[in-house]
């Protein structure tokens, strides 16, 4: 019957896409890791040691699962793997910066990202990365570094504008990091991500006939959704730094040019692979 031919086809198109890749080994790993990140979001009365010991454990066990992946036969890599990456970077940045300012707080929410971005390559395994260029491991590790940097400022940015709001009602203005503390760590992470984001650009537009297979002569970009919402991504945050160091850009102006950077760099990759790979249900 054709309805069922149809259907037998997209169940077909389908089945590979959410067929877990991962050993055993690493699927009891990302559980074991989901739960230790459950433990501090999901548990109200938890002291700030024990919340500091559940999420190292989770961190550490966490960048297990991710280096397993790496070395386990023909590694895989989609949008799952992306945002599980991103999660770590995040984790292990906050991580550093408590020691160095105790009084952040989002860890439940930290959290329960970092649980539920390491569940996600299991439903979604990606497609294998075979061996194609030296350039694509460069590549791929500018254009994570360059995520977890600006998720970093996003969150950064939350922050701030939370403090901001807590001055204007005068509600224990002096909890938390002080505002212009904050300002200048947002600043700084969106400099650096805008750097490392500027490197993964240049390196694609070098490196495109090595990385993508032949296009045509020469160095030059694969003009697809990628690079498109990428460099429209790197105009944004270029505006947001210009204006910054020429007309001292701050609060709401400031914050709505970050977030919008952040959502056409977000679309660049991991939603155009969410696309793909789910909706669509093809690999590139």
């Amino acid at each position: 019957m054709p309805g069922t031919s149809s259907g037998n086809h997209r169940a077909a198109k389908l089945y590979p896409m959410i067929l877990p890749s991962a050993s055993p080994i690493t699927e009891i790993l990302s559980v074991a890791v989901a739960l230790a990140y459950t433990v501090p979001a999901a548990v109200a009365r938890i002291s700030a040691r024990a919340t500091r010991a559940w999420l190292l454990l989770g961190w550490l066990l966490h960048g297990l699962v991710l280096g397993l992946g790496l070395l386990d036969g023909t590694p895989h890599f989609g949008f799952a793997q992306a945002l599980s990456m991103t999660a770590w970077l995040v984790l292990t940045i906050y991580g550093v910066e408590t020691h160095l300012f105790p009084q952040l707080p989002v860890r439940w929410a930290l959290a329960a990202l970092g649980g539920v971005a390491v569940l996600l390559p299991l439903a979604f395994p990606g497609a294998p990365l075979h061996d194609t260029s030296p350039w694509l491991p460069l590549h791929l590790a500018l254009g994570i570094a360059s995520y977890g940097l600006f998720a970093v400022a996003v969150l950064h940015a939350w922050l701030m504008t939370r403090a901001e709001k807590q001055i204007r009602l005068a509600s224990d203005a002096h909890a938390g990091v002080p505002l212009l503390t904050l300002e200048r760590l947002t600043f700084r992470f969106v400099t650096v991500g805008f750097v490392l984001l500027s490197a993964t650009l240049l390196a694609g537009w070098l490196f495109a006939e090595t990385l993508y297979g032949p296009a045509g002569t020469g160095p030059g970009w694969r003009w697809d959704h990628k690079t498109i919402f990428s460099i429209l991504s790197w105009l944004t945050f270029a505006v947001l730094l210009l204006g910054r160091a020429r007309f001292g850009w701050r609060g709401r102006k400031a914050v709505r040019f970050l977030y919008a950077g952040s959502g056409l760099l977000l679309l660049a990759y991991v939603g155009s692979r969410f696309v793909l790979e789910v909706i669509l249900g093809r690999t590139p």
